[in-house]
């Protein structure tokens, strides 16, 4: 078996969403003690390395990406000697932690932003972004990615603004200064120090702005130009991409992975090969496909096909492998619905067999796969009747921006509910109670009512579960000779494929698997590549031949995985 270049290359990454997976505590509000209640249920998973969302102290206007201290925990989540427990178990299982990075941005009230605030004249007004205007006007018309002018107004100092990307609770860190570049670096070595073996690094190519500051023609009727044109990937970032990788990173070898929205194929290599900023990059080609507009979501719904997914997937995987760079392979997150309700249209399709046949097209692409909380279940969105019930920021600016142009609010409350980032934050599925054995209070989000069967302890009892599935799955990735196919082998998509079928090849040296899936409603037969005898190595569906040759019949939402040696291809 080939060895991996790289430490990381044999991860499996799983997602957790600390308030909502496990409370210990009884205050409706998971916890870093509660995570360690449930290591045994991810290592199960095949699971190498947790990857933690922001568990730092905050006052949570953005659920925790609004860092008010980069070094102390939040006291929902627990202490740090609880984080260094959990470091410690997980440790003992085999599993790594992976923290979040949030570095573009703080909270407005972390101790350098309101040290900003109370002197115009501290040293710290220079760690993020100020302007005074002449004329007492916002400085330009940029819009920030949650709606609204990117600039806010200093209380008591009229036309002075500070600069934010995000929520005016987020002021942008001045990555212009070197002293604040260096703090960070050393928080970085802080946390590496405590045993954290990797990073998501957020928002991270928002940190070059264009410094010309100009306004630039309006995209929209609110006379505002989305900040994106001059605020993401902005020439000189890589001189900071640079520093910060070799002064934070490289000292303890740490897997890095970039939420890297926006880099052209040509700049791919610089971010993730051999000597790239990161160790890889989520795949996004995809996640948005059903957008019409990524931030103003409530514009609408994308009619997208399966074809345009399938190609959407292959580019990106073909321009990773042509910088010799490897892709963070993802269905879900936490700041996007379900991938079931996301990708599956049709509520009657969205179904266990449909869940299985997604995590087969994306598992063994190259790359590492990460699995979100929950997606191991076949969880579905939430279903909410009031506006009230949802708690993310972005699902409420764009709740009222859609009452403003007009929608009522039954349309805009539909919209909500189809797109909110509150659908992948609803509390973990453990039981079927009614809190879900989540909490044995009511949760900080209520729990979705339509979730019959699609919990942990139920789905255990089933042996055709989605969460046996991505046991299955697991196994197969680390079994022996496939494991080094699926983690070097290369990747050759096949051609003249019908409509709704995705399918691929994985071949190294003698070995060759073949991933075919169905996300159509209809029966599908394909010809396989000739002369070829496959061994079936997984399938979701209940009965198959153990070797298939030739052709190869999908029923609705199948996925086939196919092995064939070099020794076992057929001969005249």
């Amino acid at each position: 078996m080939m060895k991996a270049k790289n430490w990381w290359h044999d991860e499996i990454v799983y997602q957790i969403y600390p308030r909502s997976f496990q409370d210990s505590n009884h205050d409706g509000i998971g916890d870093l003690q509660g995570i360690i209640q449930r290591l045994d249920y991810i290592a199960s998973l095949g699971v190498t390395m947790i990857w933690l969302s922001p568990i730092y102290q905050s006052p949570m206007v953005d659920m925790g990406y609004d860092i008010a201290d980069y070094q102390a925990i939040d006291p929902q989540f627990g202490t740090m000697t609880d984080f260094e427990d959990l470091v410690a178990a997980a440790k003992q299982r085999g599993i790594k932690i992976m923290m979040d990075l949030v570095v573009n941005h703080t909270s407005d009230q972390h101790a350098w932003f309101q040290a900003a605030l109370a002197d115009p004249k501290s040293p710290y007004r220079d760690y993020y972004i100020f302007k005074k205007t002449d004329d007492g006007q916002v400085p330009n018309n940029w819009r920030s990615l949650f709606g609204g002018s990117t600039w806010t107004e200093v209380p008591g100092e009229p036309g002075t603004y500070y600069f934010h990307t995000f929520a005016s609770a987020q002021p942008d860190l001045n990555w212009e200064n070197e002293t604040v570049r260096q703090a960070i670096y050393a928080m970085i070595r802080w946390w590496s120090a405590k045993g954290v073996a990797g990073w998501r690094v957020d928002a991270i190519t928002h940190l070059k702005k264009d410094l010309d500051w100009k306004s630039l023609p309006a995209d929209g009727d609110d006379g505002l130009v989305t900040v994106i044109e001059k605020g993401q990937n902005r020439p000189g970032i890589e001189s900071f991409l640079t520093e910060l990788k070799d002064q934070a990173f490289a000292p303890t070898q740490a897997m890095t992975v970039g939420e890297a929205y926006g880099v052209p194929d040509e700049d791919l290599g610089a971010y993730i090969g051999p000597d790239g900023y990161f160790s890889t990059i989520f795949d996004f080609s995809y996640m948005n496909l059903d957008m019409i507009d990524v931030n103003e979501w409530y514009r609408g719904q994308n009619q997208w096909t399966v074809a345009e997914l399938r190609d959407l997937l292959f580019h990106s995987q073909a321009t990773a492998a042509a910088v010799d760079g490897r892709l963070a392979n993802v269905l879900e997150n936490h700041d996007q619905p379900r991938v079931l309700s996301k990708l599956i249209r049709r509520l009657a399709d969205q179904t266990p067999l449909a869940a299985k046949a997604l995590a087969v097209m994306y598992y063994f692409l190259p790359g590492v796969p990460f699995i979100y909380q929950g997606q191991e279940l076949g969880m579905r969105n939430a279903k909410r009747e009031r506006i009230d019930d949802f708690n993310d920021v972005s699902s409420l600016n764009n709740y009222r921006m859609a009452l403003k142009e007009g929608y009522s609010p039954a349309a805009a409350l539909s919209i909500v509910n189809a797109k909110s980032r509150d659908n992948a934050r609803v509390p973990m599925q453990w039981t079927s109670d009614v809190n879900g054995g989540f909490s044995d209070v009511s949760p900080w989000l209520p729990m979705g009512t339509d979730r019959q069967g699609i919990d942990v302890a139920s789905e255990e009892e089933n042996s055709q579960s989605v969460l046996h599935f991505y046991r299955l799955l697991a196994d197969l990735r680390k079994s022996d000779p496939w494991q080094s196919v699926f983690i070097d082998g290369e990747l050759l998509p096949l051609d003249n494929l019908p409509a709704n079928v995705v399918a691929y090849q994985r071949a190294l040296n003698q070995e060759t698997v073949l991933v075919v899936v169905n996300l159509g409603s209809e029966n599908i037969s394909i010809a396989l590549p000739q002369d070829d005898l496959y061994q079936l190595l997984l399938s979701n569906q209940e009965s198959s031949k153990p070797t298939v040759q030739g052709q190869l019949t999908l029923t609705p939402y199948a996925a086939f995985v196919l092995g064939r040696k070099e020794s076992d291809k057929q001969t005249d």
